[in-house]
């Protein structure tokens, strides 16, 4: 299925949010997920699916100064 993961085109083959993570090799737990502009809690990443045409944003904290 055709996606858009952090502005970029995707072909995933997952088919809910946890499985995408997996998929894109994200690790820990140090991050949020936007899910057509929403942001979707952690505790409903692996019963969320996914559809053709979502747009996922991988939010991932930066320390700087």
């Amino acid at each position: 299925m055709r996606v858009i993961v952090n502005g970029e085109p995707r072909e995933i083959s997952a088919s809910r949010v946890d499985a995408l993570l997996s998929e894109l090799e994200y690790e820990g737990t140090h991050f949020a997920i936007a899910l057509n502009y929403d942001v979707l809690p952690k505790s409903r990443w692996a019963a969320t699916p996914l559809k053709n045409g979502d747009e996922i944003e991988i939010i991932t904290p930066r320390q700087g100064g």
